[in-house]
């Protein structure tokens, strides 16, 4: 019998080699039907959190992004960013998380704490392979030809530009997109992101994480409640002022300009925090440092229009604030207009005023109780580099006062001669960077940040104040209605002055503070206004009694005298 199927199967018929091709057909259909089916099971959110490693920690987190819930209904699970979609290279990761199942075996990370440690350099891993492979896994989803700039932000519009003229990949910037922030820890000056070497460094602990999360949504739910209560008032205020404030001065006021035909603008001057010049261009603080750094990207080309939201996130303490004051507005909207009479600039600025709400940090509650409102603004005409792209921020640094660095009594004491020229007992104040021969940015191994105290020497500073290197600032006071005229440098100076006019009042609930300054500079090295030129311009109201750092400020404008190519034009009247 053996050598009877030995000589059918050496001399097969046709219908025997027909059965042999459908034998081995249909094996190979239930072969590739159960390999697939079985790759496609592994690819299944389900599959991917049956294991507690993943459900407890990472899972959690993704359910809180975008990427889980969002108003278009498409959701990308762990395999849309974790797995390839070409077929070859699905295999070669399927094999490689066999790497994976080891680790698991072996207990690596099978508890909060485990993972927590390791959390970093899993992470740095899979950046480095996204990397490698020019973030082929995003592009499951998106892909350049298929944005539309003119839906994106006004910031990501920017940024997306950019990073397709430089070649970057998507990983390059969306780090912690869809888990915690663990890339916050990395300093991109020094840190290689992509060396998958063994790194321990860790967040805060979950406990702790919940408890701040809780703390910054109660703080953004009573800043969206101070928001709403702004916007109310603003509107209210703006039916006033276009009743009894116009109607009392449409043509004159006591600055003696005429502002019949002048168009309003509306600028939104939001509260600013602790961010400071140092913070601008700490990436893991600011997201538009390595805009700002490489390519002096202005502030307005990515901000303008969000100004009310992130004062809201700010005033809350939900970023870049240590010390809110509960109640607080998050941004103040002031219609502004300018003109020029050929000899002087004036400026004319209103906005609703707001009900008290006490500093908790100061006896009484009122910072300055001498004057409810105070009013300033810096010009530059590009003689400080960093003013034309920052504005008022290259004024502000991490150890003014209630800064994080602000020093202390010590620092004060053992500084020398740089204490006693700017008078520092008093606080540090405002200053440039061109006035010191060192700027700490980072703050590495809990260092202050600033240079408040690494002052140059008196020639330097002559030379520069000389040249006209410093912010010319003018800043009006309610409380005496008086103006004063100054410089930022190597810190502020202001004094009085009868060179300038200026006149506050109070009405209806709506502040209008008009001002007028001569187009010639009232001081040596001050900035000329001339017709075709172009200037910065950096707005700031302190109100509801406040000094120092706790002002409302606006992004940095362009002001021209009758030049449409401005931002803020002054129009001959």
């Amino acid at each position: 019998m053996i050598n009877r199927f030995l000589k059918w199967f050496w001399k097969p018929s046709a219908y025997a080699w027909g059965g042999i091709f459908v034998v081995g057909g249909v094996a190979g259909i239930l072969f590739w039907g159960g390999f697939h089916t079985a790759m496609e099971e592994t690819n299944t959110l389900d599959f991917c959190i049956s294991c507690h490693e993943m459900e407890e920690n990472v899972y959690q987190e993704y359910k809180e992004t975008i990427h889980f819930t969002n108003r278009t209904g498409v959701r990308a699970t762990c395999s849309d960013c974790h797995v390839p979609d070409p077929w070859f290279h699905k295999v070669v990761r399927k094999v490689q998380a066999t790497n994976e199942l080891i680790s698991k075996a072996l207990g690596s990370i099978d508890t909060p704490e485990k993972f927590e440690n390791r959390r970093l350099t899993l992470a740095k891993n899979v950046w480095k392979a996204m990397k490698e492979t020019d973030s082929r896994e995003c592009r499951n989803c998106h892909s350049w030809d298929a944005m539309s700039s003119d839906l994106q932000k006004l910031r990501a519009r920017k940024k997306h530009q950019e990073a397709r003229e430089e070649n970057m990949t998507c990983i390059d910037c969306h780090k912690g997109i869809a888990h915690r922030p663990v890339h916050e820890l990395l300093d991109p000056e020094v840190d290689d992101f992509y060396d998958g070497k063994a790194d321990p460094r860790r967040l805060i602990s979950k406990v702790e994480e919940a408890k701040l999360k809780a703390e910054a949504a109660k703080a953004a739910e009573e800043a969206a409640k101070a928001a709403k209560a702004a916007e109310e008032a603003a509107a209210k205020a703006a039916e006033v002022a276009a009743t009894a404030t116009e109607t009392a001065a449409a043509t004159s006021s006591g600055s003696g300009a005429n502002w019949d035909g002048v168009a309003e603008q509306n600028i939104t001057l939001f509260y600013p925090g602790q961010t400071s010049w140092e913070w601008l261009f700490k990436g893991s603080e600011h997201g538009g440092a390595r805009a700002l750094k490489k390519l002096n990207d202005r502030c307005i080309e990515c901000h303008l229009n969000e100004e009310a939201e992130m004062g809201a996130k700010i005033v809350g303490g939900d970023k870049a604030e240590e010390t809110p004051i509960p109640g607080k507005r998050a941004s103040i909207a002031v219609t502004m207009k300018a003109s020029h009479d050929g000899e002087n600039l004036h400026l004319r600025f209103q906005w609703p005023d707001t009900g008290h709400t006490a500093a908790p940090f100061v006896e009484g509650g009122k910072m300055d109780p001498d004057n409810q409102i105070k009013l300033a603004f810096m010009l530059d005409d590009g003689k400080v580099e960093e003013a034309g792209y920052a504005g008022c921020w290259a004024t502000c640094h991490h150890d003014s006062r209630y800064m994080p660095d602000q020093p202390d009594a010590a620092a004060i004491a053992g500084s020398g001669d740089a204490a006693q020229i700017l008078h520092a007992s008093n606080g540090v104040t405002k200053y440039l960077t061109s006035s010191r021969s060192e700027i700490n940015i980072k703050g590495r191994n809990d260092s202050r940040r600033g240079g408040w105290d690494k002052l140059l020497d008196a020639g330097e500073i002559d030379s520069k104040r000389t040249d006209g290197a410093y912010m010319d600032l003018v800043r009006y006071k309610s409380g005496d209605n008086k103006i004063e005229s100054g410089s930022i440098l190597d810190q502020r100076l202001l004094e009085e002055t009868d060179k300038l006019t200026a006149n506050g009042t109070l009405a209806d609930g709506v502040w209008t503070v008009e001002i007028t300054r001569p187009l010639k500079a009232t001081q040596p090295g001050g900035v000329d206004l001339e017709p075709g030129k172009l200037y910065t311009i950096g707005i700031a109201i302190h109100d509801d009694y406040t000094s120092a750092r706790f002002h409302h400020v606006s992004l940095e404008y362009k002001l021209g005298l009758d030049n449409p190519e401005a931002e803020i034009n002054a129009i001959k009247k």
